[in-house]
């Protein structure tokens, strides 16, 4: 049994450290991450990380693998090939739930093995929730198993998530036979989970999950917006005659937002703010009954009798104006702020009616609540601003949003550069980070991408997400912490077999990326796989897939894996139906990963 010594007690106080800030993100994970690599080097005298490894995350063949693939995704994306998909698959579905679900997860599943299964789900999302909305079904229904099937279909292959990427570069450096992974190293057994996962999703997993939005064909009556959508008139002699539409909001600190404006028969949008109030305007207004009222009292309004304010009065002339769901993306740099601290209105043309988080929907008093990673917003802007919104790496619009400039003539090349990326590296020809690069060039090199593009396309939190924690595992190697925390895990051998020691390892991980960051898990717990399977004189490579799996599904929580935040505020979802519905598939992936693994590469 390994002594705890000085280095093996400051690495895991710098473990533990991570592990808080990335389970409560006062500061975002990937700024955490790259805190871990600078105290690993400040602290050398005890973790033993040099300078030259502390740095060495950046130059790894995982990080440069990832930053490729992203741009390959993104080349896919600009062309709107699964957007043309994703509308074949409607025709195809229709009002059938079955089919919808099954296509679903069919098409998220298969595309998730050769993109970022991340990326698969934001570009899939919008395609999916109008499926719903068109068939009469509930989105809640189909957007939770769209997060789950992108993340069973990530293990299909080497590139479908960057999790596998970094767990055969991280097993590689540590000398485990049969790492790096070639590009189909493990489908066989991503095809076993991918059957098991769809079979639940098909058929308990159903029934498990909550209609949470009801179907509706007004966003108005999804939102609940029946009693704070009203239409008022300014009336002669009302105080807000001759002023500007932006000094009247001003004026007042009463909870209400200007909509639209009817003038003469005219619709107007925003911007709203310059124009000057005249008698007999009719304001489209958000606001509850009790503001409302004073209102009328104050600032000589009238309300306009027996008018309901639904989607279609408020798309009244829909050139100018539409309602449209927007998620708050991951990482995106209005976490944190308020719709007013943010300036919202003004700095995106769009008018927010309501806010969504989970189940719980945010009404009154909008423009103090601080937005969240996956908040869904009730917006209503003009074609050009929803299309701003699109494009805008800080949201995911939720619905299907034309782009014309979308590359369709593309679509061939970037799918056959796609496919040329795979087929070299599953051949050997050449390792995956060189096709992958080589190929993110040819995307540009033949117009798929423009060159500024590429820098768009990469998620650069990952990157130093990735960079800043591959130093930890070299640390665990280095002071015997990972040797530590083998030993404790194999105290379980004494009364349990093999095999079942490699589940528990599934498992362990498994919990730990439903709480912390899946490529932190996989830094984490393959150091501690090699050992614990050195020590049990056992199949290493077993060990290290069972954590490379575990780490890619993480089900039961939606601060697990990105997708889940995704879907979380659109789906309308509580934090248990995460559980509720991901907890039985979890302990189906721990049973049939790991008698996948001992049926196809044995355990000992």
């Amino acid at each position: 049994m390994l002594s705890l010594t000085p280095g093996v007690i400051v690495v895991f106080f710098v473990i533990l450290t991570a592990l808080v800030l990335f389970v409560t993100e006062p500061v975002p994970i990937d700024i955490t991450a790259i805190g871990i690599m600078v105290a690993l080097m400040v602290l050398e005298p005890w973790t033993q990380v040099s300078p030259a490894e502390g740095v060495s995350g950046f130059a790894s063949s995982a990080t440069v693998t990832v930053l490729a693939m992203f741009i390959l995704s993104y080349g896919v994306q600009r062309t709107g090939a699964v957007q043309i998909l994703g509308r074949k698959i409607a025709a195809f579905t229709k009002d059938d739930e079955s089919r919808q679900l099954g296509a679903t997860i069919g098409v998220v599943g298969s595309i998730s093995g050769f993109i970022n299964n991340t990326a698969a789900v934001a570009i899939l999302m919008p395609m999916v929730t109008d499926l719903a909305h068109e068939g009469k079904t509930s989105p809640s229904k189909l957007l939770l198993p769209l997060s789950y099937a992108s993340m069973f279909g990530g293990t299909l292959t080497l590139i479908g998530t960057s999790t596998n990427i970094l767990a055969s570069a991280v097993a590689a450096d540590l000398g485990v036979a049969g790492a790096p992974f070639s590009m189909f190293e493990f489908t066989q057994l991503g095809v076993v989970v991918a059957i098991v996962g769809t079979v639940y999703l098909m058929t308990l997993g159903r029934w498990l999950t909550p209609g949470r939005i009801p179907v509706r064909d007004d966003l108005t009556e999804e939102f609940e917006l029946e009693e704070y959508l009203t239409e008022v008139t300014v009336t002669e002699g009302s105080p807000l005659v001759g002023q500007t539409v932006a000094n009247a909001l001003t004026d007042t600190d009463l909870d209400v937002d200007l909509v639209q404006l009817i003038r003469e028969g005219r619709t107007f949008v925003e911007p709203l703010g310059p124009k000057e109030i005249q008698t007999g305007d009719v304001f489209a207004l958000r606001t509850d009954r009790e503001t409302l009222v004073g209102l009328i009292d104050t600032e000589g309004l009238q309300l306009l009798p027996e008018v309901s304010v639904d989607a279609d009065e408020l798309e009244r002339g829909s050139a100018d104006q539409s309602l449209v769901e927007v998620v708050v993306a991951p990482r995106s740099s209005l976490v944190g702020e308020t719709l007013a601290s943010a300036n919202f209105r003004d700095r995106y043309d769009a008018t927010v009616l309501a806010l969504r988080r989970g189940p719980e929907y945010i009404r009154k008093r909008m423009d103090n609540a601080e937005l969240q990673v996956g908040d869904t917003l009730l917006v209503q802007a003009t074609p050009d601003s929803i299309s701003r919104l699109n494009v805008n790496r800080d949201f995911i619009v939720a619905q299907e949003i034309e782009r014309p400039d979308y590359r369709e003539s593309k679509i061939p090349l970037a799918v056959g550069i796609v496919g040329a990326v795979v087929a070299v590296a599953a051949l050997d020809v050449l390792p995956i980070m060189v096709s992958a690069l080589a190929g993110a060039l040819v995307m540009v090199v033949t117009g798929v991408l423009e060159p500024p593009e590429v820098y768009d396309a990469v998620e650069w939190d990952v990157i130093f997400l990735l960079a800043g924690v591959i130093p930890l595992g070299i640390a665990m190697q280095k002071t015997g912490a990972a040797d530590l925390i083998a030993d404790l895990l194999v105290l379980s051998a004494d009364f349990l077999p093999a095999i079942a020691v490699l589940g528990l390892f599934y498992v362990v991980t498994a919990v730990l990326t439903n709480i912390v960051s899946n490529n932190a898990s996989v830094v984490l717990m393959i150091p501690v796989a090699v050992q614990a399977a050195a020590q049990l004189d056992a199949n290493a490579f077993a060990f290290v897939l069972a954590v490379t799996f575990a780490a890619s599904t993480a089900f039961m929580t939606p601060v697990g894996y990105q997708t889940n935040l995704f879907v979380y505020g659109p789906g309308g979802y509580k934090f248990t139906d995460y559980i509720r519905v991901g907890a039985p598939l979890q302990l189906l992936f721990a049973i049939a990963t790991t008698l996948g693994i001992a049926a196809f590469w044995g355990v000992t």
